[in-house]
């Protein structure tokens, strides 16, 4: 909701949950108008409702989700698009066969850092990308005191669904995004996940830890590692035959990208000391300031997709992007000790880069 008051000319036109007392929270605080029901939450008699943002529980996103598209919604779905890859390809039918739009989170692949990253390989600042190392490390979360976080308008973090539904689904996508924009569609998975602090919740959890070797069709090779057990690690390192892109935080959309180039000095082989600024020309999008844990626009996706509805076009974020999203993610959780290597099923088209990430330049050396 932060998010979106960055954008005047995007209405939200009801809310609804299950839970009333929540809804009521809710509604008041955002001043939202408050839906009696579902249905009357999708009823648009005047026409205005271009876009249902299905922002449940994971394993609630199928059901809620095709419900909506049966009655004639497109639908933007907190991640992940479904818990199984059977019904994501579900929706994924349902949708193309009734011309609607569905997608999903995350967005931060339309933020400017990530923009920037890309622009900076385009151009070839680091020469041929050839391995990935991303991490998404979070710290030592079951120690953390979780029972007493709460949103700004009051809801307390679920974290008995977080637990149960695990750190790799809920957060792969941060840079999967990213290297899928980047380098397309994943051929291969091999992956190992396991629970590494167990008894988080009563009714059982998923694996803490995961650790993934992705083979894109291009060619480049990435390691994607997920946890709430290690210390704090959002970087993003891209690793060219010419030189080190470099990013420090995924959940920021204004983070720096960087470059470190390696030279041949005296017959030894130096990785740069300095690292070089990747700039931006121009405006970008609206920056949303730091709430919580992250410094990100979480209406980049919504307003993606309504723009593309507007217009009439493609969308970056599609039903193609989001089945792929789903299928990988669904390979690291769901690997445990012994699967081995998974080739995906899914693929998904070229993004085409944000209108205001074209041009950029390399800066001033920062240590």
């Amino acid at each position: 909701m932060r998010s979106l008051r960055a954008y005047p000319d995007i209405t939200v036109a009801k809310a609804y949950d299950t839970n009333e007392a929540r809804l009521g929270a809710f509604s008041s605080y955002w001043n939202v108008p408050a839906a009696t029901s579902l249905d009357d939450a999708l009823n648009d008699r005047a026409g205005s409702v271009d876009l249902v943002l299905n922002l449940t529980n994971p394993h609630s996103h199928f059901a809620v989700s095709k419900h909506c598209l049966e009655a004639g919604r497109s639908v933007y779905s907190e991640k992940p698009l479904a818990t199984t890859l059977d019904q994501a390809l579900d929706l994924h039918a349902l949708a193309k066969a009734k011309a609607l739009l569905i997608t999903s989170a995350p967005c931060s692949v339309l933020g400017k850092a990530a923009q920037t990253a890309w622009l900076a390989l385009r151009n070839g600042e680091i020469g041929k990308p050839l391995l990935v190392y991303a991490e998404l490390d979070d710290d030592f979360v079951p120690l953390a005191p979780y029972e007493r976080w709460k949103s700004e308008s009051g809801a307390p973090w679920p974290y008995r669904d977080e637990f149960k539904v695990g750190c790799t689904l809920e957060h792969a996508g941060y840079y999967l995004t990213w290297l899928m924009a980047m380098f397309g569609s994943v051929r291969t998975v091999v992956s190992c996940a396991v629970e590494v602090v167990p008894c988080k919740t009563p009714d059982g959890s998923a694996p803490d830890f995961s650790n993934a070797t992705l083979v894109f069709e291009s060619g480049v090779v990435a390691r994607l590692t997920c946890s709430i057990v290690a210390p704090h690690d959002h970087s993003l390192r891209v690793f060219g035959d010419r030189g080190v892109l470099e990013v420090a935080e995924c959940w920021n959309n204004v983070a720096p990208v960087r470059v470190r180039r390696r030279h041949v000095i005296r017959g030894r082989l130096i990785n740069s000391p300095i690292a070089r600024r990747v700039i931006l020309r121009g405006p970008t999008h609206p920056i949303v300031g730091h709430r919580h844990a992250a410094s990100m626009n979480f209406a980049l996706g919504p307003a993606e997709v309504l723009s593309a509805i507007k217009t009439g076009r493609p969308s970056r974020l599609d039903a193609d992007f989001a089945l792929h999203l789903t299928e990988v993610t669904l390979a690291i959780q769901n690997s445990g000790t012994s699967t081995g290597a998974q080739n995906m099923i899914t693929t998904c088209p070229a993004m085409d880069p944000m209108p205001w990430a074209k041009c950029g330049k390399v800066a001033g050396a920062v240590p």
